[in-house]
């Protein structure tokens, strides 16, 4: 059962766009991009962005507020693999989770402007609940020095959410990423065989955009990554630097499975 006693069900999140050359962060709040694995929250169910059910311990479900949140599940920066590891087994180790908190960052159900959606959600910050700060910074000099110190301190970037945008779904220039390189998510079609030092492993990996554009990734694995790679039809995100002309990434290297697989 979900919220109101209706029957459970995978609530859409609000996806980002990147965030356009020198753009204007007034009308904006700003918040870090936590490195983190995304987990809505209906009032009973945490679930994967996928809409997989997240197997949390009771006890982390039950310290959650009774509404609809949206956030990630984080231990802080450059933890990434440790937590994609602990929140994903069939069974918790509750030992493991009691280093996890939900940082939250919006509320999916609630009406009004973001500003005021990100007010409320301080209020419901205690315990396991971390509501993510919103800043307003006012110039573009001011968001790039806002960048580089949170990727010194080794933090992914930065977000950038209208403020008085109201609730939205799906990918939307109302929900923008900053990041000192790009970044997107592909489909794996097909394992290219190595060559070389690469002999018996994966030498790329063939991945389709949500456009329909197809390309190689070849760089970014570990060798256990080449010996265990994404299976076909999985989901990866990758960096790049920029496009070419025919729509296919430039120094594109792998980045991780995507979060909601």
């Amino acid at each position: 059962m979900g919220l109101g006693g209706g029957p459970a069900r995978a609530l859409e999140p609000l996806l980002a766009r990147s965030a356009p050359a020198g753009i204007d962060p007034r009308g904006y709040l700003v918040s870090e991009k936590l490195d983190g694995v995304r987990a809505l929250w209906d009032g009973q169910v945490l679930r994967f962005r996928s809409g997989r059910v997240v197997a949390a311990p009771a006890w982390f479900l039950a310290g959650l507020p009774r509404q609809a949140l949206d956030g990630e599940l984080w231990m802080g920066r450059r933890t990434f693999d440790e937590l994609s590891a602990i929140v994903r087994r069939s069974e918790p180790q509750d030992a493991e989770w009691r280093r996890v908190r939900y940082h939250v960052f919006e509320l999916p159900e609630a009406g009004g402007s973001f500003e005021a959606r990100a007010q409320r959600i301080q209020a419901l910050a205690g315990g396991l609940v971390v509501a993510v700060a919103q800043d307003r910074i006012d110039s573009p000099a001011a968001l790039q020095a806002r960048l580089r110190a949170v990727v010194q301190a080794g933090g992914e970037g930065l977000m950038l959410h209208r403020a008085d945008a109201p609730p939205a779904t799906g990918r939307s220039d109302r929900l923008l990423k900053l990041k000192p390189q790009l970044d997107a998510e592909a489909t794996v079609v097909a394992h290219e065989p190595g060559r070389g030092r690469f002999a018996g492993l994966m030498g790329a990996l063939e991945l389709e955009t949500p456009e329909g554009i197809r390309f190689k990734l070849g760089t970014g694995f570990t060798d256990d990554q080449r010996r265990h790679p994404p299976p076909v039809g999985s989901r990866v995100t990758y960096r790049y630097r920029d496009l070419t002309p025919a729509g296919k990434p430039r120094f594109a290297s792998f980045l991780r499975i995507a979060d909601d697989a």
